[in-house]
C-alpha cells in the first residue's frame, strides 16, 4: 500500500511559495511517498519533481475551463486554459491521461462548477475529488462521496496544498501502481482520509499571489 496526497501545488503555481526540495522533504517528513502536483495550468513542476523525488510522482495539472477547473492526471504535454471541458477531457484523453473534479462544490457559492456536473461532462469523467482539505464545509464532502457514488467514479482526496504545512492532511492509501492504466484500480481499492485545513492557509495563498518567489 502507498500513501498519497493527489493534490498538492508547488511555486509553480502563482499562489504557492512551495519549493520542489522543501515539498520533497516535507512528504517524507509525513510519510506521503506518492504525490499528484496540479499546479493550475503548468505541468513544468510535475516534470521536475518527478525527476528528483525519491518517490511517486504524478505529472498533473488543474485546468480552468469556461465552466470551472478539471484535474487530468499522467500527463506528458501542457493543456491549456480556456479550452471548454469537453476541449479539454480531448486534450488529457489524447495523452493516455485520466481526468477528475476537484472540489466539485466549490468553496464558495460563486464558484463555477455546476456545469460541470451535468450527465454529459459526468459520463466522460474518471475520478471524483471527495475530500479536499481545503474546502471549510463538511456538506460539500457528503455531496461529493454522493455524486462518485451515483456516477460509479473513483473517489480521490487530496490536500490541495500550498504551503508546507498542509502536504499530507488528506489523501488516499491505495494499493501501488505502475501509470493510468492500473490507477483508477487502485483508486477505487483506496481508503480516503484526512483532516480540514485552517481557513488561514488562504491568507497564505493571497499573500503569495502578491509576493510570489520565483522557483
Amino acid at each position: 500500500m502507498i500513501t498519497a496526497d493527489l493534490h498538492v501545488h508547488t511555486c509553480y503555481s502563482g499562489d504557492s511559495n512551495t519549493r520542489l526540495e522543501k515539498l520533497i522533504d516535507r512528504c517524507l517528513e509525513v510519510g506521503i511517498n506518492c504525490v499528484s502536483i496540479c499546479d493550475h495550468n503548468t505541468i513544468t513542476g510535475a516534470l521536475k519533481l518527478k525527476d528528483a523525488a525519491p518517490f511517486k510522482v504524478i505529472v498533473a495539472e488543474e485546468i480552468m475551463t469556461p465552466d470551472g477547473e478539471l484535474m487530468g492526471l499522467f500527463l506528458t504535454k501542457e493543456v491549456p486554459k480556456g479550452l471548454s471541458p469537453q476541449e479539454t477531457i480531448e486534450q488529457v484523453r489524447r495523452q493516455g491521461g485520466l481526468v477528475g473534479i476537484p472540489h466539485p462544490f466549490g468553496r464558495s457559492p460563486l464558484q463555477k462548477t455546476r456545469k460541470l456536473l451535468s450527465p454529459e461532462i459526468l459520463s466522460r469523467i474518471d475520478f471524483v475529488e471527495v475530500f479536499n482539505a481545503r474546502t471549510p464545509f463538511s456538506n460539500s464532502t457528503t455531496k461529493s462521496w454522493k455524486l462518485a457514488i451515483a456516477h460509479r467514479l473513483a473517489a480521490s482526496a487530496g490536500s490541495d496544498a500550498h504551503t508546507l504545512g498542509e502536504i499530507g492532511h488528506a489523501g488516499v492509501e491505495m494499493p501501488d501502481f505502475t501509470g493510468s492504466s492500473d490507477f483508477l484500480d487502485s483508486l477505487y481499492k483506496g481508503r480516503v482520509w484526512g483532516k480540514r485545513s485552517s481557513l488561514s492557509v488562504h491568507l497564505a495563498s493571497t499573500w503569495a499571489k502578491i509576493h510570489h518567489i520565483p522557483c
